[in-house]
């Protein structure tokens, strides 16, 4: 057993090797047509690794960049491994540049980008025996051997929640767009709670208009019953209507007073909502309509914690309001060397939707050299890999555990590091 777990342990830290250093190889441009041998030559030659990516149409700039950085992974130098790269916004599509890498003898499929596209291609993988690895971030396109390799709301809503439990939150809430995103961030809360053994969450969908975003989180938050709970019961129960005689008042004023509660109900505190944790997902003017609601509603970020999703961060610096709120996301710091090696290399900052395609060519470059490659065993390593963006874990049914930090709004916007990113996933909720 001692011997198992020091092979592990050094595969691991060879991957982690592979993925840190692999960036300080120099590689060669991509071209559309691909970099990669004949089929013949496959068996004795280099192991070949799809790529299927767009390097037409509207997407190509960015399938470009991705590309560059899986070569950067997996350089041609490199001899057990060699990259085919395949436009999958070319001639048929997705399922065409599948067709023609499998037809080429490619062992392992990186991409395509879209979730739309992996389900053209997946359906071929699966039959031709050839684990998947798609950049995707929709969660609906696991299955066995095609494993979502964006980062997804699930992956989101398990760190926010582990940590939010761990600083003692027990009742958990979220109020989330009635869309695609918004229900997988639903799904993921009520998995979460399940995984840390808290109850289950109650989770409002609303739609876009602000009534029904005003309406739905003061139905979510109680703030009716809280309001009549916040009132003493001599004021509630013995208060004459004003502008009646009362003993304190036999001659009322003849124009009795309408302009609200009084000045004493207006100021009793308001019991706090029937949550300490609440989960939001909206983004933009939603956003803002939402913060509106949530100081009507008297939710309190003293009080509650507020979680929200990563696309928070490319707008934190406006999201004041919100101070205190969490997202977890990749930490920035942990991409920097590759960052260096990319431009050094290319000439420009990598996009970090490249981070992925270069993780995923770390990963298919190293276990090409391991005597069982890209078995599930070989990629469902139960210690995972040590990617650009963090640890990351391939699951059964198509699953990715993600190792993210926490990161908290700070009161004149941005956001900063509460807490950073594990250094392994194998003791946290899958």
């Amino acid at each position: 057993m001692r011997g198992a777990a020091a092979r592990r342990k050094g595969l691991l830290l060879s991957m982690g090797a592979a993925l840190a250093l692999a960036a300080c190889s120099e590689g060669t441009s991509p071209s559309a047509t691909g970099t990669s041998g004949s089929a013949e030559s496959a068996p004795t030659g280099p192991v070949r690794i799809g790529l299927l990516l767009p390097l037409s149409g509207r997407n190509a700039g960015l399938g470009r960049q991705m590309a560059n950085a899986a070569i950067l992974a997996v350089p041609a130098t490199q001899k057990t491994a060699q990259i085919d790269l395949k436009d999958s916004d070319g001639a048929g599509g997705a399922a065409a540049a599948a067709r023609a890498a499998i037809g080429a003898g490619d062992q392992i499929l990186l991409g395509p980008l879209t979730a739309g596209q992996t389900a053209e291609v997946s359906g071929l993988a699966v039959a031709a025996g050839i684990p998947e690895l798609a950049y995707t971030s929709d969660p609906s396109r696991a299955r066995e051997g095609v494993w979502v390799m964006g980062l997804t709301p699930d992956q989101q809503v398990s760190r926010l929640v582990a940590a939010a439990h761990a600083e003692g939150r027990k009742t958990f809430a979220a109020f989330l767009p009635d869309t695609a995103f918004g229900h997988a961030l639903g799904a993921g809360l009520v998995a979460a709670c399940a995984a840390n053994g808290v109850v289950a969450p109650n989770v409002v969908y609303h739609a876009s208009d602000a009534a029904s975003i005003q309406d739905g989180l003061k139905t979510l938050s109680a703030i009716e019953a809280r309001q009549a709970q916040g009132q003493s019961p001599a004021q509630t129960a013995t208060s004459p209507a004003a502008g009646e005689p009362n003993a304190v008042n036999p001659v009322p004023d003849a124009t009795p007073d309408t302009s609200g509660p009084s000045a004493s109900a207006a100021s009793a505190p308001v019991p706090p909502p029937p949550f300490d944790a609440l989960l939001l997902g909206d983004t933009g003017l939603q956003l803002a309509t939402v913060i509106n609601a949530l100081r009507d509603d008297k939710i309190d970020p003293a009080t509650v914690r507020i979680m929200g999703p990563a696309l928070w961060g490319a707008f934190a610096s406006k999201l004041g309001a919100l101070h205190g709120a969490w997202f977890a996301a990749p930490d920035p710091a942990s991409r920097a060397s590759y960052v260096q090696a990319y431009r050094r290399r290319y000439g420009l900052a990598p996009t970090p939707m490249a981070d992925v395609a270069y993780d995923t060519a770390a990963v298919a470059g190293a276990l090409a050299a391991q005597p069982e490659r890209f078995s599930p065993a070989s990629l469902m390593r139960e210690d995972g890999f040590a990617g650009v963006d963090g640890v990351f874990i391939l699951k059964p049914g198509g699953h990715v555990a993600r190792a993210l930090a926490i990161f908290t709004i700070q009161p004149d916007g941005g956001a900063s590091i509460a807490q950073p990113a594990p250094r392994t996933l194998t003791d946290t909720p899958s």
